[in-house]
């Protein structure tokens, strides 16, 4: 095994140490060695201004990272994500704008483009809703 992804959700500082020192703890019992390079802290409300340190080495404060493709940042939790995933929507639909405009097309083929490209970007990652197949009439322009 290469790597391995592990997040710990602990509430207090206290917690977070401890939690720390017994992963690597168990973690070197079975062979494997926490990379103190690659690992990052994210705080929730700052009220404890102490590192967390394994063996000595004190482990890096980030304000965002993403993880399992993710954005997470210590302000708005996933907000950025959700929001990043938007502005891919959007993009994707304004690119769309001149075949949506077009009275060369019929309307079946923008039926079709619109299964094909826009709906991979609401149906990948968050499902913010369940989406219908849509009907030609809803389409006309």
């Amino acid at each position: 095994m290469d790597s391995l992804d592990a997040t710990l959700l602990p509430h207090v500082h206290r917690q977070v140490q401890v939690k720390k020192t017994s992963v690597a703890a168990d973690s070197t019992s079975v062979g494997l060695n926490i990379h103190k390079g690659k690992s990052e802290i994210l705080k929730y409300n700052k009220e404890n201004i102490n590192q967390i340190t394994i063996d000595g080495e004190t482990l890096e404060d980030v304000e965002s990272f993403t993880y399992l493709r993710s954005i997470i940042d210590e302000q708005r939790g996933c907000d950025a994500d959700v929001n990043a995933r938007i502005g891919k929507a959007t993009t994707a639909f304004l690119q769309l704008k001149y075949i949506w405009n077009s009275k060369q097309l019929f309307n079946n083929i923008e039926v079709t483009i619109f299964n094909i490209d826009a709906k991979q970007f609401y149906c990948t990652g968050l499902k913010l809703r369940e989406l219908s197949r849509p009907s030609s009439r809803e389409y006309k322009y």
